[in-house]
């Protein structure tokens, strides 16, 4: 059992490259008449647009650390838009007319320009993000964040099973959620819920207000 006191390692492109590929598999075991329309679990966005979302988040990643110096100010000027109001604001789209298999090819194309980034950027690089000027590590685990709970919202849109590796949401609650005690009856999984607001724990009721924390640990907070 994953306790608050066993130390869980850094996260790494590994663990990235894991949970894509069970992401894709569970996405992929979706039944052929499943309907991606549907909302994806408690959040405003239907499950096409949410696994767009991610897609879209993995690549942006990805582009943030692949300028020969990447800038510490402002994101990567790509334009983007919103395809519907409320909707996430995006650049990468998958083509409706392919259906399932051409959203889960982006996904996956997305994904592997960012774990292979990950695996190559020199660990002194730093690029902006919001909440806080992030190395590639820092970027693998935001990448993390954004697969795992979306990938919740959207298999309960779709009624699939969903339960990623204990051990990779340990690494990604100590790295990105310093704040966030681990709760040791609950586990590294249902916390990272609790903290990412979509859930609540015995005590804890469900957040409405969270962020992560981006900056490499010991160095400033912000750019």
């Amino acid at each position: 059992m994953i306790t608050d006191t066993a130390p869980p390692g850094p996260v790494t492109p590994d663990d990235l490259a894991t949970v894509l590929r069970l992401a894709v598999a569970t996405l992929r075991s979706a039944p052929a008449d499943a309907d991606w329309s549907r909302p994806a679990g408690s959040i405003s966005w239907d499950c096409w647009s949410t696994v767009e979302h991610l897609a879209d988040d993995l690549l942006a990643y990805a582009a943030q650390l692949g300028p020969a110096e990447p800038p510490r100010d402002r994101y990567v000027p790509f334009v983007s838009v919103r395809r519907f109001p409320g909707g996430p604001n995006s650049f990468v789209f998958a083509d409706r007319a392919g259906g399932p298999d051409a959203l889960l090819q982006v996904l996956e194309a997305s994904g592997a320009l960012m774990v292979s980034i990950a695996r190559t950027a020199s660990p002194g690089v730093r690029a902006y993000h919001p909440w806080g000027l992030a190395d590639p590590a820092g970027f693998g685990a935001m990448s993390l964040v954004e697969a795992l709970v979306h990938l919740h919202d959207v298999a309960e849109g779709l009624g699939l099973p969903w339960q990623p590796p204990a051990d990779v949401c340990h690494r990604v609650l100590a790295r990105l959620f310093p704040d966030v005690p681990l709760d040791g009856t609950a586990g590294p999984w249902p916390t990272l819920l609790w903290a990412t607001g979509r859930t609540d724990l015995p005590g804890r009721p469900r957040r409405t207000d969270w962020r992560w924390y981006a900056a490499v640990p010991g160095e400033a907070p912000s750019v």
